[in-house]
């Protein structure tokens, strides 16, 4: 009886004895694969050690974005039918539009006005100006995927539409696999916390600390990808070219000037005359005053000249009576 205590005891220690090496081994060999592995070799290892359940998960998930929505019939829905997308489409709305305008400043002021009324916002915006008479003007918008069609055409319209063209991309797998990496990548860096945990030897801590920080990188580039594929689903871009007309060209056939071109040269030279003469009367008219008033004076002192000479001359002498004439009688 004592015999088949102790070797039970025995068996019990055998067991306990190897199970703190299976562990002590595990311990090792995942530090040194760490250690001569890199980024590629920790992301397999993390999707090796990917439970039952997770993998379950994400294949049903895949499995659903590569079939599609289907309708309550089992038959897949159609959008074109429907008219609206099925729930849980996540698609990216894109649209490019030129239009010319008679004023771009208020076409340019019409369109922010629209956006930010739907609920979006001006993402970028770039005006020059052509020549001196001309404008053009380059507007990306970001509006709700629910205002998408009616700033759409509130855009469109707004004047003469020359081009148009729009895309929609549907990325539910996409969004769908981001989200099943990232709650994959979580759990590994969870595991790898709770390793660290248990962890005695440096080395060992020295090693898990490096598999965190990979892990915990790929988890951080995961979690951007679906911010940015929640931005681009959410609001829809719409980049808007505005321009205005460039000026009436001369019509075909027209081989020469006619009459009324005739005639409004002949006016346009007239009054280019008169212009002419106007500014030469007015350049000379300082001149001209400055003479006249020499000329005035100049009548006046000969005038005053003539008046003294005249009063100062000898009288002429009176015809003498000649001796030869008889005495009277």
């Amino acid at each position: 009886m004592q015999t088949n205590r102790h070797l039970g005891r025995s068996s019990v220690r055998r067991s306990r004895t190897v199970l703190a090496a299976g562990v002590v081994a595990g311990l090792l060999a995942l530090s040194g694969c760490g250690a001569s592995g890199g980024a590629s070799d920790s992301s397999t290892k993390s999707d090796k050690a990917v439970s039952a359940d997770e993998r379950s998960a994400a294949d049903s998930g895949a499995a659903k974005a590569a079939q599609g929505p289907q309708e309550a019939g089992g038959s897949p829905a159609d959008p074109k039918k429907s008219g609206t997308l099925p729930a849980g489409t996540q698609v990216i709305r894109t649209a490019t539009l030129s239009v010319e305008v008679k004023s771009v400043p208020r076409a340019a002021s019409a369109a922010r006005s629209a956006a930010e009324s739907a609920g979006g916002l001006v993402a970028g915006e770039e005006t020059e100006r052509v020549d001196d008479t001309r404008e053009m003007s380059h507007i990306v918008l970001r509006v709700p995927q629910a205002e998408y069609d009616a700033v759409l055409r509130k855009l469109a319209g707004a004047g003469k539409l020359q081009s148009r063209t729009s895309s929609a991309k549907d990325v539910t797998g996409q969004v769908i696999d981001v989200e099943s990496r990232i709650a994959t990548q979580r759990a590994s860096v969870a595991r790898v916390r709770k390793l660290m945990d248990q962890a005695e030897k440096l080395a060992d801590v020295v090693t898990l600390e490096g598999e965190l920080s990979s892990r915990q990188a790929s988890l951080e580039s995961l979690l951007a990808q679906q911010a940015s594929l929640k931005d681009r689903t959410t609001l829809a871009t719409i980049t808007l070219d505005l321009f205005e007309p460039e000026a009436t060209a001369k019509p075909e056939g027209d081989d020469g000037p006619g009459f009324l071109d005739a005639l409004g040269g002949g006016w346009h030279a007239f009054v280019t005359v008169l212009r002419w003469l106007a500014m030469a009367v007015g350049a000379a008219a300082p001149f001209l005053a400055a003479v006249a008033v020499l000329l005035l004076l100049g009548r006046l002192l000969g005038g005053r000249l003539r008046g003294r000479r005249t009063p100062q001359a000898s009288p002429s002498p009176e015809p003498s009576r000649s001796s030869s004439t008889p005495p009277a009688s």
